[in-house]
């Protein structure tokens, strides 16, 4: 099974000026069951970048594209319906109103607002058959609507839970926008919840983004004996990067002993775009 990583195409005022075309085509040259987006699609979660955010998704010749939300996505009350409307329409796992939670924004009160669904967050499940193997996709919203600090919601976690233990699988894949592992300026504030579920279900891989900076890790939880492979992305077209942090991961043969992953670096200049392929390992 081969999977190409993208995120952080931030449609908006940070979208680089390169060709986009030219990075599609790129992006297509490579053999991809699945294409995974981990978030930040728009730089203010306007209307017009959703738009074109979706339009470039769309290019994407891959039969399987699966999108998570960022911080940037979520910077007005109606970015959960225009991410649904424009990047993914999988049908989200929803909480009752009446469930206690802590995450700021998750429900919005409907006697002030106009939208037409007021839960916030955006967590859905794909399942996709490769090579005769069941893959679960999971996307967690990992984000607070109008703030660049992340947060889950225990309640949903348990209510994604349940949707799992429904479903027959041979692999889980967990996308999700911030690092469980790392840390910022700008973290996720409680990514101890998200890592119990991550031991929970045994999930073998996680993919991130946010912060543009490449991280490829492996860890071992020795109490709970469970090892995770996280993988953080750069940005893929994002104009205020510092050094070449522009780029996208393609994993070839994930979860097989053959695995190798491709970090395919992205460099714009005077108009012209290159790219420089390193094979890790």
């Amino acid at each position: 099974m081969n999977i190409l990583h993208i995120s952080d195409l931030h449609f908006g005022p940070r979208h680089w000026e390169g060709d986009d075309q030219v990075l599609l085509e790129k992006i297509n040259s490579y053999d991809a069951d699945i294409v995974i987006n981990t978030g930040d699609n728009t730089t203010d979660g306007l209307e017009t970048e959703y738009i074109n955010a979706g339009r470039f998704l769309k290019a994407i010749k891959c039969r399987n594209v699966i999108s998570t939300i960022g911080n940037h996505d979520k910077r007005n009350m109606r970015s959960h319906e225009l991410f649904r409307k424009y990047i993914c329409n999988s049908e989200i796992v929803t909480i009752p109103e009446s469930t206690r939670t802590k995450k700021k924004h998750l429900f919005l009160n409907r006697e002030i607002t106009k939208v037409r669904d007021n839960f916030t967050d955006v967590n859905h499940l794909t399942q996709i058959e490769v090579d005769r193997k069941r893959v679960l996709v999971i996307s967690v919203d990992s984000n607070e609507l109008y703030s660049d600090n992340g947060f889950v919601e225990k309640e949903v976690l348990n209510a994604v839970s349940k949707q799992i233990n429904q479903i027959e699988y041979d692999l889980l894949l967990l996308l999700t926008h911030y690092s469980i592992l790392g840390t910022d300026e700008c973290p996720l504030k409680n990514s101890a919840v998200l890592i119990d579920f991550v031991h929970k279900h045994k999930i073998g891989y996680v993919f991130c983004g946010h912060t543009h900076d490449l991280e490829l890790m492996r860890t071992t939880d020795l109490y709970k004996q469970h090892s995770f492979n996280h993988f953080r992305c750069g940005s893929l077209s994002s104009c205020n990067i510092e050094n070449d942090d522009n780029m996208f991961v393609f994993y070839e043969n994930l979860g097989d002993d053959h695995m190798r992953l491709h970090l395919i670096r992205i460099f714009q200049k005077e108009g012209e775009i290159n790219f420089k392929e390193e094979i890790v390992f």
